[in-house]
This record gives structure tokens, sequence and C-alpha cells, in this order.
């Protein structure tokens, strides 16, 4: 049976939205820190406060590169990759370049890939690449894989939450079944329940992106106390029976 320690490690606690004050990602770090989840995933200029307010903890600081739309210059994202580890990022979440994607560019995109987990592997991180799966058909998300695993990459990744549709069932197992067991997989984008985090992971993610997680993690306890904190029958249905 999970216990809510292991759900909190499924998440990856996301204050990206371009509002957030210096105030909320202050306690968007305190909630991540209360339930200890896996990392708090931030905006690049946010490292100055969540790499120190993290420090020791063992909650993770994450950063987004190329955020939201994957269209900067690779040089950019180099730049920005570069920057982040500097402050102290552990994790990188990179958008592939979508545009070249879809015009079938794929020297291009497993360049820019290969040069993003080169700078994070050096620095001793991690490499995460959204997909940005709404815009691709599922030819194109297993090649995305297989370009991400080939170039490195630790992670594959559904979605910014910024795109025309965010994380999908189908296409967290789709992305399972397209890498090895080396690269692990992030649902994100539209994931605001517990349910919804465990239907993800028995389809074969290891990471969620959430910024609902005070709401996850007080279901998370709530079952764990009444010894209910399992996959729901309907959900493995879902899930293929994983």
């Amino acid at each position: 049976m999970l216990t809510s320690k292991d759900v909190a490690k499924l998440l990856d606690h996301s204050t990206l939205q371009p509002y957030l004050t210096e105030a909320d990602i202050r306690r968007g770090c305190e909630l991540a820190l209360k339930y200890g989840t896996a990392t708090v995933c931030a905006r690049p200029q946010d490292m100055e406060i969540v790499v120190p307010m993290l420090a020791g903890s063992g909650v993770l600081p994450c950063t987004v590169i190329g955020f939201p739309h994957g269209a900067h210059r690779d040089t950019v994202k180099i730049f920005e990759a570069r920057q982040a580890l500097e402050d102290g990022c552990k994790e990188l979440d990179m958008v592939l370049n979508i545009g070249r994607m879809l015009g079938g560019d794929y020297d291009y995109v497993e360049r820019e890939i290969a040069a993003l987990a080169k700078c994070a592997h050096d620095a001793g991180a991690i490499l995460k690449v959204i997909l940005e799966t709404c815009y691709l058909s599922d030819e194109q998300k297993v090649k995305a894989c297989q370009l991400s695993e080939a170039a490195g990459a630790d992670f594959v990744k559904t979605s910014t939450g910024y795109g025309s549709g965010g994380a999908t069932i189908a296409d967290v197992k789709l992305m399972r079944a397209s890498v090895s067991e080396r690269v692990r997989v992030k649902a994100s984008g539209g994931i605001r329940d517990l349910d919804t985090v465990l239907s993800a992971h028995a389809a074969g993610a290891a990471r969620c992106g959430v910024s609902a997680t005070e709401k996850i993690m007080q279901e998370a306890l709530r079952r764990e106390a009444e010894g209910i904190l399992r996959m729901p029958d309907a959900l493995k249905e879902m899930s293929g029976g994983y």
C-alpha cells in the first residue's frame, strides 16, 4: 500500500504562473517542505529564493528552460540552463523546439536536447524534456521520446500546462512504452486531484507536475489514516491494469 510520503515524492510542486510574487514563491516552498515533495519547480528568476529555502531538505530546486513555447534559440536555452545550474538548480525541465519537431528537423531537436543534457549532467543535475503532447501526433510523440533518450535526457514530460491540452493517461502510457527503463516519465498539465496522480503513476509516470499540492496531499493523508490509500479499481481499469 502507498503512503502519503510516497505520494509526496511523486509530486513536483509547480510555482510557474507569471503573476506569482516573491511571497507566493516562499509560500510554495513552505508547502513543499511541509509535505516533502520531490521538487519545487519555479521560474528561473526564483531560484535565488527557492535554492536557499530548500537547502538540506531533500526537496530539490527545479526550473524551466525555454518555457513555455520552446522557441528560444538553442544558445539562449543553454545560457539559461547554465545560469540556473550556477544558481543551484538540480533539475531542469526544458521545452523542446516544438516547431522544429513538427517540421521534422529531428537533428536539430536531438542536438539541442543533447547540449542541455550535457549542461545538466556536468553539474550533477538531471534534464526533463517537455514534449507539449497536445501539438504532436502519436507518431511524433514516440519520435520525440526516442530523440530525447538518444540525446541523454533523464525524463520525458507531457506538457507545460500552458498549451491547448495537458497530460492524459493515454499519453503517459505511450511515452512509457517509447523509452527504456533508464528514462522516466513525468505527467504535467491539468492534474488537480489525488486520483489523477495515482492513475498517472499506475500508467507509468514517476513524477507529476502539480500546483494543487495541498489538496492532493490532504486527500492522501485522509485516505492513509483510513487505510484506503491505494489505486481505486476504476483507475486500475483506466490505466490498463498497471
